[in-house]
């Protein structure tokens, strides 16, 4: 597959690292620390600028098919970048992975053991992405799938109560500089917000008291990451593979990810 992604696009030998202008990379939020990070090696190495935007990746999807342009996609979850790179007939790589964790807010006593309790307390807010616009969302309601098997009925009344707070086009956007997680949790929106757990630990780290609770084996959802070229440019198939390669993947271990090709990935 990473050959399948790099081989039509690799740069002639002696490609001048002259700057130009810049490769267009589409990421999901969830990847916006770690692929800056990226992009500034990147930058670095090559001499090459990187201009990325974030967002909830079907927002993004759904901007690309209207032709907004980019050159990289990396997307949450698999299936977007594939609904983009497949007309072309491109490849789409697996790049990077998540899981899905709860963010307990101050003084909400949910554990491992009985978090799903806690989400089907009629009393209890709780706060996810929305559903199609962004991936984490997707995850949080194959959590709610998960929770029938333990619980008749769970599906239902966690779907009915979950209040989509982020990832949408009308999601209200945090005051600058501050985890979207940790602001709904500290205005009262939200007691258990699930999330990736990548966001879940700054969140919590961001607001006193706060908490990452790991799902229960029987809830715990696993995110794949895909990576999409979607341009003919020779720049951008180079900063694919900069993601790809052992730096580009070790940076995104550091930021919580898991790196599928580094060794134990």
């Amino acid at each position: 597959m990473l050959l399948a992604l790099a081989l039509p696009l690799a740069l002639p030998t002696g490609a001048a690292h002259a700057a130009g202008p810049p490769v267009r990379l589409a990421a999901a939020g969830s990847l916006r620390a770690a692929l800056e990070e990226v992009g500034a090696a990147f930058t670095a190495a090559t001499g090459l600028p990187v201009a990325g935007r974030y967002g909830p990746s079907g927002l993004l999807r759904e901007r690309i098919a209207a032709g907004e342009a980019a050159d990289v996609f990396a997307s949450a979850n698999m299936a977007h970048p594939r609904d983009l790179a497949g007309a072309g007939g491109r490849s789409v790589v697996l790049f990077a992975r998540n899981r899905l964790c709860a963010l307990a807010a101050p003084g909400e006593p949910a554990t491992t053991e009985t978090l799903l309790e806690r989400m089907l307390d009629p009393a209890v807010r709780l706060g996810t992405s929305t559903p199609g616009a962004d991936p984490s969302g997707d995850y949080a309601f194959a959590a709610f799938a998960r929770a029938e098997a333990l619980r008749p009925g769970a599906r239902a009344a966690l779907e009915a109560k979950a209040l989509a707070l982020t990832g949408g086009p009308g999601s209200a956007p945090p005051p600058a500089g501050q985890s979207a997680y940790a602001w709904h949790l500290a205005e009262g929106r939200a007691q258990i917000f699930l999330t990736y757990c990548s966001n879940a630990g700054p969140a919590a780290a961001a607001l006193p008291g706060a908490r990452v609770v790991a799902l229960p084996e029987a809830l715990a959802v696993g995110a794949d990451y895909g990576l999409a070229v979607l341009s003919d440019r020779p720049e951008a198939a180079r900063l694919a593979l900069f993601i790809l390669s052992p730096e580009g993947q070790a940076i995104l271990a550091r930021h919580g990810f898991g790196a599928p090709l580094l060794p134990g990935g």
